[in-house]
């Protein structure tokens, strides 16, 4: 499954795109899965809640790929 997420801001919070883009319910489910290592940005499995997205950044978590654009 693919999401595509459109920002008007320079970033958003890792955990903040995993709830806008319906991933999880919580910002308490979204540390958790964090944590757990089952994040990846840009290829790269990402334990940072707070990591900066911008848009070109690609995150994947459980089979699910969010492609992050925006009009900055």
């Amino acid at each position: 499954m693919e999401h595509i997420v459109s920002i008007k801001t320079p970033f958003i919070k890792l955990d903040a795109l995993l709830k806008f883009a319906d991933i999880v319910q919580t910002g308490g489910e979204a540390k958790i899965i964090i944590q757990d290592g089952a994040v990846s940005v840009n290829g790269e499995i990402c334990q940072m809640r707070g990591k900066k997205c911008c848009p070109g950044d690609i995150v994947i978590v459980d089979g699910t790929t969010i492609s992050i654009t925006g009009d900055v």
